[in-house]
């Protein structure tokens, strides 16, 4: 992927000096490595709220407001840092444009960067989760230290395949800009669990053709793709659908999906990748996945 020179974002948030460390608390109660377990079981790797599960497990609620410290920014010799700024800078060239053209302005999320765990406008964050978007701050949540995981226990390689896992996040921004985060909340406790978890596998897929889109819209703009890039997405895309995740604990339970197959996760990025078209991501009404 073609990034370095590229512009950086300026809304990117280092807290990696400031992790809270291992245990800790939501909603005023401490939350255990089983409570976790749990929720990574419910949520997997690319949850777009996995508070929300945490707080429903500890009996909490999402807390409206956070207390931090002054934003720092990431050092200027950081080159990880340095790799996801340029991939969150392009997202914002990339949906301020769509959004513009769609008669409607962009607002930009912040990405914050942590080791561990956070503090969150949902709750506690845990690295253990993986990378997530909390639609209450409006920020996108990553301990890079997923990357390691993503490559060495995922076999999902590459940098675009690192730049496709903060594209998926901005996706779940970009969906709660437009109203269909809060219309799936409404949701909850109104349907059936394998219900809900439907709903849930069409929004994550929304996701990945948003993460297509941006794709399809940076590659025009400003070449970024390098030869081996699209299989690198597709890849990661295949490697953290249910099945292939649920696979690795001897037993898959379709029921319990939430995200979808890997087939169905690949399929979606490059339908957005291909097409470049938001309304070419309406998973809710597509009778297929």
């Amino acid at each position: 992927m073609k990034w370095e020179g590229n512009r950086q974002s300026d809304n990117v948030e280092d807290r990696r000096s400031s992790g809270l460390g291992g245990g800790g608390m939501l909603g005023g109660r401490s939350i255990g490595i089983g409570t976790i377990v749990v929720a990574l079981v419910g949520g997997w790797i690319f949850g777009i709220n996995p508070m929300t599960i945490l707080g429903m497990l500890s009996g909490g609620a999402p807390t409206a407001q956070v207390q931090q410290g002054p934003a720092q920014r990431p050092p200027a010799d950081d080159k990880m840092a340095g790799f996801v700024s340029t991939v969150l800078a392009d997202t914002e060239d990339v949906w301020k444009d769509v959004f513009a053209k769609g008669g409607s302005s962009y607002r930009e999320p912040s990405l914050v960067l942590f080791r561990g765990a956070t503090q969150t406008a949902c709750g506690q964050g845990q690295a253990a989760m993986g990378p997530f978007y909390c639609p209450a701050d409006q920020k996108v949540y990553i301990d890079l230290g997923f990357y390691e995981t993503l490559q060495k226990r995922l076999g999902a390689p590459g940098d675009f395949a690192q730049a496709y896992v903060i594209a998926h996040e901005v996706g779940h921004h970009v969906q709660n800009l437009l109203g269909i985060t809060g219309k799936m909340d409404q949701m909850r406790g109104q349907v059936s669990k394998v219900e809900y978890n439907a709903m849930s596998v069409r929004l994550e897929l929304q996701a990945d053709c948003f993460a297509g889109v941006w794709a399809n819209h940076a590659q025009r703009a400003r070449a970024i793709l390098e030869q081996g890039d699209v299989e690198e997405a597709m890849n990661a895309a295949a490697k953290i659908g249910d099945d292939a995740l649920q696979g690795g604990s001897g037993k898959i339970v379709p029921e319990s999906f939430t995200h979808g197959t890997s087939a169905q996760r690949a399929r979606w990025f490059n339908n957005g990748l291909q097409q470049g078209s938001v309304k070419a991501c309406d998973t809710f009404s597509a009778r297929t996945l």
